[in-house]
């Protein structure tokens, strides 16, 4: 599922657009020690349009977010497909369209067996439809197909009591504090996933989204556990990974200059295919690339492969995971923000036997502390 096909998908998910349709909802409110105490299944045509609006808006939200960081597509393993499998839960629950009480259970019982959430939480999962669109190569609309795309958008939401501090009273006319106990659904979930995936604009059964409002947290046990999936590197993981390959091989190469230039070629692969549908990924082989035109040595990178391969598998990494937008440079007791237009007005020497940090300054009116001051000139000095 590549940036264009979520993009129609989440434009289409509104009571606005015509080809879109949200059918079913199913609530389940899960206490603590996992037991349900509230399972239904309801008509969101028929639902209050307070009530509705909040369900709309957060199965929307489990769609936000970025490919990559927030949303990941798995592929199923093949025990999921058996009996009682991820695969094959969900497929039943698509396919009954939240009006089968034996498939809904079914998907139900998988979600609350297998997360682990230290707190009380709520699932609500919508059973939709979309007609799909017929395009043309230009992308432009020629009307509607014969196919829809059924498919579930599910979020788990926190729980909490919302205590709000203190109250005014009418009545009394006072301010005090007042213990709530109602258990305030949040409207933001923090986990979710969507099943079947929409790609090549058609269903693809065998793939599953999950959605993380936390990328450097994600919900492991959902991932592994409810829907059987073999988890990815976290964004944080993958610049980890990516930060050890280049140490590793690099070595006494790897300087002020090698960095920023490595940085400044993986923003430029961002830029250059910031339009395509699939998020350019840095592999050994373009990672090999990046380090020689960064000026890394051939005999350097004898190294990657080995290197590569026990750090990352076979595996690649998401670009947009791994370029910094700024440069950070810091020694004990100082540190130094770069923008990414200025690495070049920095750089490292020794100047007397002492090592140095030098900055160009086109303009010799600068700031301290917030007040403007100048830079006088002294007896310039040889690097």
């Amino acid at each position: 599922m590549n940036k264009k096909e979520l993009g129609e998908i989440k434009r289409s998910f509104s009571e606005g657009c015509g080809f879109f349709t949200l059918n079913h909802i199913i609530y389940a409110y899960v206490d603590a020690e996992k037991n349900v105490k509230y399972n239904a299944v309801k008509n969101y045509a028929t639902m209050p349009e307070e009530e509705g609006a909040v369900v709309m808006e957060t199965l929307k939200k489990a769609l936000s977010g970025s490919l990559g960081k927030n949303l990941t597509e798995y592929a199923f393993p093949n025990e999921s497909y058996e009996e009682g499998g991820a695969q094959h839960t969900l497929y039943n629950a698509v396919k009954g369209k939240f009006t089968d009480e034996e498939a809904n259970k079914a998907f139900i019982d998988r979600i609350v067996e297998n997360t682990d959430y230290q707190t009380a939480y709520a699932v609500i999962a919508g059973h939709c439809t979309y007609s799909i669109l017929v395009k043309d190569k230009n992308d432009d609309s020629l009307g509607e197909s014969d196919n829809d795309y059924n498919f579930t958008v599910t979020a788990i939401c926190p729980v909490n009591t919302g205590d709000d501090g203190l109250f005014y009273d009418s009545e009394k006319g006072t301010v005090e504090k007042k213990s709530n106990t109602e258990m305030i659904i949040a409207r933001a979930p923090q986990d979710g996933f969507l099943y079947p995936v929409f790609s090549d604009r058609s269903p693809d059964v065998n793939k599953v989204m999950y959605y993380t409002r936390s990328p450097k947290k994600p919900n492991l046990s959902i991932v592994e556990d409810v829907l059987e999936c073999r988890f990815e590197f976290t964004p944080d993981g993958e610049k980890e990974r990516f930060h050890t390959v280049l140490t590793d091989v690099c070595r006494d190469e790897l300087d002020y200059t090698v960095i920023t230039k490595v940085n400044d070629i993986i923003r430029d692969v961002i830029d250059q295919n910031k339009n395509e549908t699939e998020p350019p990924v840095i592999d050994c082989s373009r990672m090999r690339t990046i380090l020689s035109d960064a000026g890394v040595s051939d005999e350097k990178l004898t190294a990657l492969d080995a290197v590569y391969e026990a750090t990352v598998g076979d595996n690649a990494l998401k670009a947009s995971n791994l370029v910094e937008n700024k440069t950070v440079l810091s020694v004990s007791e100082i540190t130094v923000n770069i923008s990414k237009d200025a690495t070049d007005k920095v750089r490292t020497s020794v100047i007397q036997g002492r090592k140095c940090l030098i900055i160009d300054l086109d303009d010799p009116s600068v700031k301290i502390n917030g007040i403007d001051t100048t830079i006088e000139t002294a007896e310039e000095v040889t690097v």
